[in-house]
């Protein structure tokens, strides 16, 4: 959805699902740009009444991931859009989701997942203040 006839900026919840006894973040494939690897994220609805509520959805609809919202990591603002971070330690993965047809998935580490989000500043960026983050 674009910006056209929007006063304010696009609210958008990520997801950055977790599975923390390996250390790891799940990616997804983007659908527009295949080639390219996201968060899941989604615009926030009316209904999901919280922002974490949109993002968990959002993890369960594009990558099939259920668990648990764990910490709010960030927000991070483009001209168009507000993104809001949160953990989500991963319980379990459905084999079958609503997007599966659409998108691939996989787990990677903190370093090659800055390397796949690199081309999207925003996510990089809120990912960077994630957990995983080595300490400074």
């Amino acid at each position: 959805m674009g910006t056209k006839g929007r006063s304010s900026p696009r609210i958008v919840c990520c997801a950055i699902p977790i599975a923390r006894a390996a250390g790891k973040v799940l990616l997804i494939t983007s659908r527009k740009r295949p080639d390219r690897w996201v968060l899941p994220k989604g615009g926030w609805e009316a209904y999901d009444v919280r922002l974490e509520t949109a993002a968990s959805r959002e993890a369960l609809e594009e990558a099939g991931v259920r668990g648990t919202i764990t910490r709010y990591v960030t927000t991070q603002q483009s001209p168009s859009t507000t993104y809001h971070f949160y953990e989500l330690d991963v319980v379990s993965l459905d084999q079958d989701w609503l997007e599966s047809n659409e998108r691939r998935r996989e787990w990677v580490d903190y370093a090659e997942a800055v390397r796949r989000l690199e081309w999207k500043a925003e996510l990089a960026a809120g990912f960077r203040m994630s957990s995983l983050a080595p300490s400074r």
